[in-house]
């Protein structure tokens, strides 16, 4: 199982990113997918999540109305549309899923939203 994470950066308050997690190594279109994301000091959060067909959606409160997950299974990619991006949303991203008994993790990218 592999889950790269790219897209990261330095962006200024106001700013939009967009993520995206290329999987392999599973069967991507049957698991929903997850962003994750820890700030320095802070626990992990759950920001967004993505149903296996993509219909079902859930969003973190503190990013609802800025930030859109979306997934494209024929090229077995996850994306985080990240827009209207405040400094608080600085962290390390990590797209994951859950194939029991485990979690799943990608490496991380790095959000920073700095002026």
């Amino acid at each position: 199982v592999q889950l790269v994470e790219s897209g990261g950066g330095l962006v200024q308050p106001g700013g939009s990113l967009r993520l995206s997690c290329a999987a392999s190594g599973f069967s991507f279109s049957t698991y929903a997918m997850s962003w994750y994301r820890q700030a320095p000091g802070k626990e992990r959060e759950l920001v967004a999540r993505i149903a296996s067909a993509g219909g079902n959606t859930y969003y973190a409160d503190s990013v609802k109305g800025r930030f859109a997950i979306s997934r494209d299974n024929a090229k077995n990619t996850v994306y985080l549309q990240m827009n209207s991006l405040k400094p608080e949303d600085t962290a390390v991203y990590y797209c994951s899923y859950y194939q029991p008994p485990r979690d799943y993790w990608g490496q991380g990218t790095q959000v920073t939203v700095s002026s």
